[in-house]
């Protein structure tokens, strides 16, 4: 019964803009480059089940998540069979075998996920894919340098029932030029590493340690594979990333990444409100003039947060309306008194664009006190996915 129903408000994912957005990140590196979609956060808010079909579409086969339940959709919405899946972070030991029984590789990071991937891949009578996560400096997870050499040759010991699909590690902000001489020295104890591994295994297998903005500003770190996370969805990971590129290309002219996701809804309901009343719960808004409102049901449910109370805006018939009152659970308020064509059930654009404005994710984030990645991340998995073009 309820699949009768809209829900109050969408989001468009514009495949043409993805497709932009790869070419453009592959012409950023060799051509013998192999690039993970990173799709941790639900796709960083652009939904994995419709995100992910999408960008096999656009020629991505390999899609890394944080935590197996992620790597279980992405399983159950990937098209190709042969589309890989790896889990970057949290997998319990009990969920190793069905990661092991379904192809999908694991980083390894210490020695009982180590154990627990030997264990369960004899119990499956199937190799475990996993990759070795160096420490290299981010001190979150990985294997140290002490152990450096007893893992590797644990790991060749096993071949049996492990295959080394990868050997990575994580840089420390990459985003930021502060933090140049520490990326620096992370990419040097990971080449220690590497040094190791050689003596060890025959061969090597895939190296990779790049995130977006590692990608875009450390040429010289892409080794065999990137993982582009906020990037392929149209967003810089910062402005100094953003400002390297130009300067290494001054022929950019406009930005060369476009953004994939449009949030939208209507006006719910219109009125008019006489001079010197308040609008909505309590007393933060009172009309200054005689005023028309519009009633648009989305609020802080949906991840339009209660700081954009007075402060928000949203676009009607391609103009900026502006937040009055008090952002509610599940209802905002906007003031159209100057739009006298804006009637019940007209388009809102949320974050996108409409008739030649556009509210980015990062306008309004600023408006909201938050990344583009927290405000991606917070759309609410129930608000339903389309993809446009």
């Amino acid at each position: 019964m309820k699949d009768k129903f809209l829900r109050p408000s969408y989001i468009e994912l514009d495949r043409k803009a993805l497709l932009n957005n790869l070419v453009f990140l592959k012409k950023q590196g060799k051509k013998s480059l192999k690039y993970s979609s990173v799709i941790k956060g639900n796709a960083y808010g652009h939904g994995i089940s419709t995100y992910l079909p999408m960008a096999e579409k656009c020629g991505m086969d390999h899609f890394s998540v944080f935590s197996a339940d992620e790597a279980y959709a992405a399983l159950e919405n990937r098209k190709n069979a042969s589309t890989d899946i790896m889990i970057m972070g949290m997998i319990r030991d009990e969920e190793v075998s069905w990661a092991i029984q379904n192809g999908v590789e694991f980083y390894v990071f210490e020695e009982e996920r180590l154990e627990a991937a030997i264990e369960s891949a004899k119990k499956e009578g199937k190799r475990a894919k996993i990759h070795l996560q160096i420490e290299t400096g981010m001190h979150r997870t990985g294997f140290e340098e002490d152990n450096w050499g007893k893992t590797f040759k644990r790991v060749k010991n096993h071949s049996d029932c492990l295959e080394l699909s990868g050997i990575c590690t994580h840089y420390a902000g990459a985003e930021s030029v502060a933090n140049y001489y520490r990326i620096q020295n992370q990419d040097q104890k990971f080449k220690r590493a590497l040094k190791v591994a050689k003596e060890i295994f025959d061969e090597l297998p895939i190296i990779h340690a790049s995130s977006s903005a590692a990608f875009l500003t450390y040429p010289e770190m892409h080794y065999d594979m990137v993982r582009i996370g906020i990037a392929q969805f149209g967003f810089w990971p910062s402005r100094e990333t953003y400002m390297h590129i130009l300067k290494q290309n001054q022929s950019y002219s406009i930005d060369p990444l476009i953004r994939v996701l449009n949030w939208k809804s209507e006006i719910m309901s219109t009125k008019w409100v006489d001079e010197g009343e308040f609008i909505g719960y309590g007393n933060v808004f009172l009309t200054s003039r005689k005023m028309r409102i519009a009633t648009v049901p989305i609020g802080y449910t949906h991840g339009f947060g209660r700081n954009l109370t007075n402060t928000g805006y949203v676009l009607i018939n391609g103009e900026r309306a502006r937040v009055v009152g008090i952002v509610n659970m599940n209802m905002l308020t906007v003031e159209i008194t100057d739009m006298p064509d804006a009637r019940k059930g007209d388009e809102v654009v949320i974050i996108g664009k409409q008739n030649g404005q556009e509210i980015t994710v990062a306008s309004f984030g600023e408006m909201s006190n938050n990344l583009n990645y927290e405000v991606l991340t917070r759309l609410p998995s129930g608000i339903p996915r389309n993809i446009n073009g």
